[in-house]
């Protein structure tokens, strides 16, 4: 037997099996829209369909896809969906997905610019160039691909202690004498915490500053922490910027926010994981005025700019602190690129060996060009606005401030509309209606909302209406029943 055959299947059956994959895309791009976003099933239903599948005996290549295509298409919330108005999960380019294909046949390893020199200047090409879009200088731009945003903002503080303690590198936290510490916004995302608890500071080592009306960061707290740790033997570090919240869209003050890092000599990462695309838009780029003097941000290609899972990206202005930080040697590796004026992606990043994610990006951007990304992002600002007014006109009341495409919202119809068991209900119904994906979050302790994202580049003033007529559909509902029950 040809012990090749068990892996690498003959001719005939991939160029099957590649022709069932097309028509499986093709026949879900095409149908997604008319499909419930939502599925409703149970842990159960889906392990009784595994069960079987013990692994004893191989399985046809073409009925293991239809099984897993199937599986997918009835039991996953469909955020390629135009009623999907969930998280920054959209819609994948055609591109994104051509060259994920492509990155997993040809397979580089991204570790070393020996074994893949195309695929490593390609993504120092992007680097340059998304750092530029952001205001970076072309020839100081640095940075790396991440798996996300987690990741990218992991490598924001582990940069940001290399700057600021030299000794934190070799002796970690037991060579420091004062505690390292990081100010957010009570809005930030919850990844620089625990940033904070894998890097062995603590989640104590995280403050978070108050907002205001706006869910902006206020800088008078901001400072008088600061000042405040500094008095008693702290060590403040590093201080976040949001440009666009996860729960609510909100862009902190990037310029003054800049200013108070500066005067206090600390590092300044801004958080623009989502919103960040809409800094491409020479109608707003004001405001994100500021991000050019950050040391750092956080991008993420997988969000607004729609390829496919995961594409984060971390830049910096900093030349030289990526290999400050990472930089380990090893004597299984190729020769260090450095002797060739070139990057050796292992020395620069938390990943070692990884798949070539900038390939995705790059075939997106190359094909699609900023201005066709400048159109898209205008589309979905539009709709988000369409969405205000929608809401706005059937009586629901918006309780954010922003020009990014996310809503958060109550019912002011209903007495009970600002309630957490109520709106919990809304959602719900929502989403077994097939009418759309939307979900509750809190945009502080006591203000639970309901949240209305526009993420997807294929969703259209229909499906809008249909989102806010399934709202509608929803509290009559809750109404009528509250009426029974009296």
């Amino acid at each position: 037997m040809d012990i090749r055959k068990i892996l690498e299947l003959d001719h005939p059956t991939r160029v099957d099996l590649w022709q069932d994959c097309a028509e499986i895309l093709e026949r879900y791009f095409a149908r997604v829209h008319e499909t419930s976003v939502a599925p409703d099933v149970t842990p159960e239903e889906i392990r009784a369909r595994l069960k079987p599948l013990d692994f004893s005996q191989p399985l046809d290549p073409q009925e293991t896809v239809k099984l897993v295509v199937e599986s997918l298409w009835n039991y996953q919330v469909h955020t390629p969906h135009p009623k999907y108005f969930g998280l920054f999960n959209p819609a994948p380019t055609t591109m994104g997905i051509v060259g994920d294909v492509i990155a997993a046949a040809f397979n580089p390893q991204v570790a070393t610019w020996n074994h893949s020199p195309f695929a490593v200047e390609l993504e120092q090409h992007l680097i340059r160039s998304f750092g530029v879009q952001f205001g970076y200088e072309l020839d100081r731009v640095e940075g790396t691909f991440t798996s996300g945003g987690t990741e990218a903002n992991h490598t924001a503080i582990l940069t940001a202690l290399e700057r600021s303690f030299v000794e934190f590198a070799k002796e970690g936290t037991r060579g420091l004498t004062r505690q390292p510490l990081v100010y957010a916004s009570n809005q930030s995302h919850h990844s620089f915490v625990r940033a904070a608890r894998i890097s062995g500071l603590g989640s104590d080592a995280v403050r978070q500053i108050e907002v205001d009306d706006n869910l902006r960061i206020r800088l008078g707290p901001l400072i008088e922490q600061i000042e405040r740790d500094r008095a008693a033997g702290g060590a403040p570090f590093v201080i976040v910027a949001n440009a666009g919240t996860t729960n609510a869209g909100v862009i902190d003050p990037i310029a003054p926010i800049a200013e108070v890092a500066s005067q206090q000599g600390l590092w300044l990462h801004v958080d623009a994981a989502w919103g960040g695309a809409a800094a491409f838009l020479p109608e707003l780029k004001y405001l994100f005025d500021g991000i050019e003097r950050s040391d750092s941000i956080t991008f993420d290609a997988h969000k607004w700019l729609s390829v496919p899972m995961g594409a984060g990206i971390y830049l910096t202005h900093h030349p030289e602190i990526l290999r400050k930080t990472f930089r380990i040697t090893a004597e299984y590796m190729p020769a260090d690129a450095a002797e060739l004026d070139a990057v050796d992606p292992y020395v620069q990043s938390i990943q070692w060996s990884r798949r070539f994610i900038g390939l995705k990006v790059f075939l997106s951007l190359a094909v699609a060009g900023w201005e066709g990304y400048r159109q898209v992002i205008r589309h979905q600002i539009a709709m988000g606005e369409l969405l205000r007014q929608e809401l706005q006109a059937t009586g629901w009341k918006i309780l954010n401030r922003t020009r990014l495409p996310l809503v958060c919202f109550v019912d002011q119809q209903n007495p009970e509309g600002r309630t957490e068991a109520f709106l919990d209900t809304v959602a719900r119904e929502v989403v077994s209606s097939g009418k759309g994906w939307i979900s509750v979050t809190r945009l502080d302790k006591n203000r639970p909302v309901l949240r209305a994202c526009v993420t997807n580049f294929r969703t259209g003033p229909e499906d809008i209406r249909a989102l806010v007529q399934g709202l509608g559909e929803a509290r009559k509902k809750l109404s009528n029943h509250a009426s029974e029950d009296l």
